[in-house]
């Protein structure tokens, strides 16, 4: 049972169109007895590519648009690669999904890694991959029809490059491929479930440079990433097509070199989806990919105020000792209306010569549930060689 309920969770971002918007007929209007704001969250197609699959950034409430570049920085903005300090870098993730439900065979796998070719070009190819286990599919009496094991993954190759000594750029190609129910029919439609494909594009830019503070010599990062632009995707034979999690990130990193021994950050990210607000009557999905990313900054029902409200914000803070042990925490913050996803995060960092473990906990702030409520996450990192070693071409 639990698992028919966790595959119609994930169904639904693909087949269905928001419909409580009709109990709202105000986005500023509360509930009567809660006294919370009206839900008209923005769902899309695909949402395991908006899963952070950086214990680093997870750890600091989900950051990681303007952070130092490391082998998971392909998730947030593949355009700090062009700064790294190693000549190569390997990542492994492995993030626990629905725990608290007891599902053991739930997860994300995340497998990343980038390569400098020279001091101003670097690529770097990742692999995502979501499991949702084995599902027992039946009909309306409840007899056993097949068994499936769905499963969702995308594959990424990026470029970047410093166009000046502080500015740089990316661009990221991704194949997306999901199989929720491949085989099965939609009840009621007579239609057959098919695997969603679906091709994407990110973009990047990072600026950095030193800057002097109070005598203390500091780097400031800044970031800008517009991710998961691409085409629409579905699962059946409907003209209905559904839209990727396309996103605005803006974010900023300012580390603090304290001695020798000693640096501090603090970085926040504000990220938006580039995807229409939900009507009652379903038209939003017959706009293009490239129309509903233009229409996603002002289409909201409730003008100015609720498209506002649908900025996610991020603050975190990481310290470093010698370059070796690390100690993180941030904070994640969602408005109730538009999910209400609200949590503090937490994690350590060890490093070893090549060697590097990140370890990320989230602690939930508020009722609203959360996949990865008190879920222990880790990343592994492999890195090679020292940019002093790479020549120009």
């Amino acid at each position: 049972m639990k698992r028919e309920i966790l595959l119609l969770f994930v169904l639904s971002f693909s087949f269905l169109t928001t419909s409580f918007a009709q109990e709202c007929k105000d986005e500023n209007s509360r509930h009567p007895i809660t006294g919370e704001f009206c839900l008209r969250s923005i769902s899309t197609a695909v949402p395991f590519l908006r899963i952070v699959p950086s214990s680093r950034g997870a750890a600091m409430g989900d950051i990681g648009i303007a952070l130092s570049p490391d082998a998971n920085s392909m998730h947030f903005n593949a355009s700090t690669l062009a700064f790294a300090d190693k000549d190569m870098s390997m990542g492994v993730t492995f993030t626990p999904w629905l725990r608290a439900l007891g599902l053991n065979d739930v997860y994300l796998a995340y497998l990343s890694g980038y390569k400098k070719l020279n001091d101003l070009q670097t690529v770097g190819v990742s692999l995502r991959y979501f499991s949702l286990g084995s599902i027992q599919f039946t009909d309306n009496d409840g007899n056993l029809l097949s068994q499936g094991k769905p499963y969702e993954f995308e594959l990424a190759g990026a470029f970047a490059r410093k166009l000046t000594e502080k500015f740089s750029a990316s661009l990221t190609g991704k194949f997306i491929y999901s199989d929720l129910a491949s085989g099965q029919q939609v009840p009621g439609q007579g239609e057959t479930i098919e695997a969603g494909v679906a091709g994407a594009a990110d973009v990047g830019f990072t600026y950095q440079s030193p800057l002097s503070f109070n005598d203390m010599d500091t780097d400031l990062r800044v970031g800008l990433a517009l991710t998961n632009i691409g085409s629409k995707i579905t699962y059946t034979n409907s003209v209905n097509r559904d839209f990727l999690p396309a996103n605005f990130g803006l974010g900023a990193a300012w580390k603090f070199n304290l001695d020798n021994y000693n640096t501090f950050t603090v970085a926040t990210d504000l990220n938006k989806l580039m995807v229409p607000s939900p009507v009652s009557d379903g038209t939003h999905l017959n706009q293009s990919p490239i129309g509903g990313i233009l229409s996603s900054f002002g289409d909201a029902p409730a003008g100015g105020g609720e498209e506002l409200r649908e900025l996610m914000y991020s603050l975190g803070i990481e310290y470093w000792y010698d370059n070796q042990f690390a100690v993180r925490a941030g904070y994640f913050n969602e408005h109730a209306s538009k999910g209400n996803r609200k949590y503090m995060t937490v994690g350590l960092g060890l490093k070893y010569n090549v060697f590097g473990l990140d370890l990320s906990y989230l602690v939930p702030t508020t009722s609203q549930q959360n996949p990865l409520d008190n879920t222990l996450r880790f990343t592994l990192i492999f890195d090679f060689g020292e940019q002093g070693q790479i020549t120009d071409n």
